[in-house]
């Protein structure tokens, strides 16, 4: 299995960026896909972004796209999502997930494909 620990959380104004890093341990990183999910208060976890086990593709919901940006070092274990023109909506706990599933746009949307999950960092945008 896998142990995965994201940071780079913070408190940011509208238009800021923001990096957020998952540093995984355990078993092979390359042996996992990877997904970035958030959950605001009051609402159900949603998928943000998605990228491949060798990095090759990557997958975002509409209201990312053009802004976050998925990627992923297998050297060091790690993924990032940097987030660029952060609006007030981007507010939530922000979760990196490890999916042993054959990865593809319908699967890497769906939370139950994914077998390991962080503790999340908190993302605030303030207006």
């Amino acid at each position: 299995q896998v142990q995965l620990v994201e940071s780079g959380g913070g408190l940011v104004q509208a238009g800021d960026s923001l990096r957020l890093s998952c540093a995984a341990s355990g078993r092979t990183f390359s042996a996992y896909a990877m997904g970035w999910f958030r959950q605001a208060p009051g609402k159900e976890r949603e998928f943000v972004a998605s990228i491949t086990r060798n990095g090759g593709s990557t997958y975002y919901t509409d209201s990312v796209k053009g802004r976050f940006t998925i990627s992923r070092d297998n050297a060091k274990n790690t993924v990032y999502l940097q987030m660029n023109s952060l609006k007030p909506e981007d507010t939530a706990v922000y979760y990196c997930a490890a999916s042993e599933t054959i990865w593809t746009t319908r699967t890497s949307v769906r939370s139950e494909n994914y077998s390991y999950w962080g503790q999340g960092t908190q993302v605030t945008v303030s207006s």
